[in-house]
């Protein structure tokens, strides 16, 4: 069956369509800066299209999510963990549902790794469910960069391999890919060689006009037309458009991107009281105080370090005789937790790493003259972990307490100590954490990744996690057999509040 999208029209006010059909076994490449109206030509596609073939759109800045209120597209959030992507991807093929994955709000290396797992779990899907999907890649250069970023290697390996199986292998699969790029020369060539079908807008840079010239076979001359296309005009070619560049005029969509472009509007006329409508604080401002954090004080120089040092070394004639004094285990760990405690107390001391407060955690014990050799690396790392829990010594001496230490043991260090806090949660009966307070343990500030190393644990069958009819969490560990009280995820940062009224 032959079907003919609508995609606006060519000089003439000829229609200009679009061979459905044949773009599934081709694919499609377009290309245009920011304002070219390159996102503008993806809705048209995608609206005219909808009730034809089934369309999944990989969107890292939000601006599809619109189509579902008018085509019913599902939003899938990529703030899940990379497995749970890869089962939605494959349940997305075998019911045939268009989807639109949001990737808005994770940083780039997150927006690479949900992508590819997402796109893995569409190409190794069953073969009973290779049916024709339309996967439309917007801002392709970040999911498939020519060259290497500030990613690691690894998630870049993964996403332009993921790209790759769409663009070279996915047309068995029932894949055909629609890849958008504001830029060229950022875009991996093995993967934009696999398109044969182009529409291109304007660009201003030479080396990507040279490279829009060589896809649609036309003279280096005459690149320099592709500065002056109009918003929402490109130049077309491809057996599903055309067998010669046709230049295109883009139609209206019916739908419309969150974002959109900026646009003058006329400024007010200034008031006369302008002064005192800026300066002067209404009724509801002035009952909450600001409150300003002071700035922490700068770390001491070594100048510094070593004239504390003098000043608490006792004099040469009161040092003890004996070479090899007797050290009072309990006194030193006393002094130990105390130093620990110290460290902790610091606001920021959750977001530096283990290394500097592991050289503040020495220059501590020497400048309080810590009996013995000070906690190697390892050790105090674990420290560490126990300190940011404290819990209260009948707890600490329980056979459940003992239990989640063992089982921390089996973990990196960096999440031993949100397991702790959970556990401590679980045998006391406190409510679950919540997302802020479990991100300032795990060393960020983004609430999603504490919920996807909640995940993680999960995964591991280290705990159980559900929610109440009130949508609060709550937390079970099967090996202690405890569970913590319902809490709310979006609540505040408990740490935060405590040591507030500690102060």
């Amino acid at each position: 069956m032959q079907v003919a999208i609508d995609m606006g029209a060519t000089t003439g006010a000829a229609p200009a369509t679009l061979d459905l059909e044949e773009l599934l076994a081709t694919r499609l490449l377009v290309q245009g800066n920011s304002g070219s109206g390159k996102s503008h030509l993806l809705r048209r596609l995608l609206e005219q299209s909808a009730q034809w073939v089934q369309q999944c759109v990989i969107d890292p800045e939000g601006d599809f999510v619109t189509l579902s209120e008018r085509y019913g597209h599902l939003v899938v959030d990529a703030t899940r963990t990379e497995a749970e992507l890869t089962r939605i991807a494959a349940r997305v093929r075998q019911h045939r549902v268009s989807v639109v994955l949001n990737l808005e709000g994770l940083d780039v290396e997150q927006q690479m790794r949900a992508a590819a797992a997402f796109l893995g779990g569409m190409f190794d899907a069953d073969r009973d469910y290779w049916y024709p999907v339309l996967v439309v890649v917007d801002e392709a250069q970040l999911f498939a960069p020519a060259a290497a970023g500030e990613v690691s290697d690894e998630a870049r390996k993964l996403s332009l391999g993921a790209m790759t199986n769409l663009m070279c292998r996915g047309r068995k699969r029932g894949l055909a890919g629609v890849i958008a790029t504001q830029r060229l020369a950022k875009l991996a060539k093995n993967v934009a060689a696999e398109a044969s079908n182009f529409l291109m807008g304007r660009t201003f840079l030479d080396i990507d006009m040279a490279r829009a010239a060589d896809l649609l076979g036309m003279d280096r001359r005459q690149a320099e037309q592709f500065r002056d296309l109009a918003r929402g005009r490109f130049v077309a070619l491809g057996p599903a458009i055309s067998r010669r560049p046709l230049p295109v005029t883009i139609g209206p969509v019916e739908t419309s991107a969150r974002s959109t472009s900026p646009k003058l509007t006329p400024l007010p006329q200034a008031p006369e009281d302008a002064a005192d409508l800026i300066f002067t604080a209404i009724e509801d401002e002035a009952a909450r105080p600001v409150v300003r954090r002071p700035p922490p004080p700068p770390p001491p120089s070594t100048n510094e370090l070593l004239a504390q040092l003098a000043r608490t070394r006792p004099p040469v004639e009161e040092a003890p005789q004996s070479l090899f004094p007797e050290i009072d285990e309990e006194e030193r760990d006393a002094q130990i937790d105390a130093i620990m405690a110290e460290l902790l107390g610091d606001p920021d001391a959750s977001f530096r790493t283990t290394a500097v407060l592991y050289q503040d955690f020495l220059v501590r014990c020497r400048i309080r003259r810590i009996p013995g050799e000070p906690p190697a690396l390892p050790a105090f790392r674990r420290l560490l972990a126990v300190a940011r829990v404290a819990p209260e010594k009948h707890v600490a001496q329980s056979e459940g307490w003992q239990q989640a230490l063992a089982l921390s043991e089996t973990l990196t260090d960096d999440v031993q100590g949100v397991l702790l806090v959970l556990a401590q949660a679980a045998l006391t009966g406190a409510p679950c954490p919540s997302d802020a307070t479990l991100a300032r343990l795990y060393g960020t500030h983004s609430s999603s990744r504490a919920r996807r190393l909640l995940t993680w644990f999960e995964e591991r069958g280290l705990v159980v996690i559900r929610l109440d009819f009130r949508n609060n969490r709550v937390v079970a560990f099967p090996d202690l057999g405890a569970e913590t009280a319902p809490g709310d995820p979006n609540g505040p940062d408990l740490l935060i509040d405590e040591r507030g009224a500690a102060e």
